[in-house]
């Protein structure tokens, strides 16, 4: 499915689980937009506390590293409207505490688009299919519809907050096993590197992050349709209306 011009996109909201995950799947896209003009809000699951074993730091001291780190990252890019919603890295669940936390920030933050995981398994990239991932993935899909645009969903919400009814037009899902749309990097992959490198608690050991990195995406490309040499980002587009 074709996603709606930028042209006509003014708000971007992006859901993960953890701190890195849209670095590592979206970040270069996401930099274009950031270039483009369009605002774009983060939103974490966790802190991803659970993650950096290679790192030195023990778990306690992991969520405000984690946190530090994805601050810098989303800098590095454009991106400053960051949150982190606190659930403990590895229990995640799409439960309806975390579906109302994301219907808030969809209203909140009114996006026209919006990116978040695959809430289905994918059995050929299985890193993708975190149990984490499919549960943010499920919650922010029930958070977009039939949730944020429901005036009797969380009418608290409404009632209390004055949090406003708000029907996001498109989701773009990273981590799908059969993406439909694919975006051309190449230009911004420094920029997707830096994000990327930000997370030092994550990458710093991997001495082959920028080669690993590149042939995702040429792969990516290659699937795409696009030249040899260009690298790519995939998504499954959504249409929400």
């Amino acid at each position: 499915m074709e996603p709606l011009p930028n042209s006509e996109i003014k708000r971007v909201l992006v859901i993960n689980a953890h701190p890195d995950d849209s670095d590592f799947g979206a970040s270069g896209t996401i930099a274009q937009w950031v270039k483009e003009g369009i605002e774009v809000a983060y939103v974490f699951c966790t802190n991803g506390d659970q993650g950096g074993e290679e790192s030195g730091f023990t778990k306690e001291e992991m969520p405000a590293i984690r946190q530090r780190e994805q601050r810098a990252a989303g800098a590095a890019i454009g991106v400053t409207d960051i949150t982190f919603l606190n659930y403990v890295d590895g229990h995640l669940e799409p439960t309806l505490a975390l579906r109302k936390d994301i219907v808030r920030r969809i209203r909140i933050s009114k996006p026209d688009r919006m990116v978040c995981q695959s809430p289905e398994r994918n059995w050929d990239r299985i890193g993708a299919s975190h149990p984490d991932h499919l549960a943010a993935g499920e919650a922010a899909i029930q958070a977009v519809y039939p949730d944020a645009r429901n005036p009797f969903a969380f009418t608290d919400l409404l009632d209390n907050e004055g949090l406003q009814p708000h029907r996001v037009k498109e989701v773009w899902m990273m981590g799908f096993a059969l993406p439909d749309h694919w975006v051309d990097i190449t230009d911004t992959f420094d920029l997707k590197m830096k994000a990327l490198h930000a997370h030092a608690s994550q990458t710093a050991h991997n001495k082959e992050l920028e080669n690993m990195v590149r042939e995702w995406g040429q792969r990516n490309a290659g699937i795409g349709g696009l030249p040899d040499g260009r690298i790519a980002e995939a998504f499954k587009i959504v249409n929400t209306n």
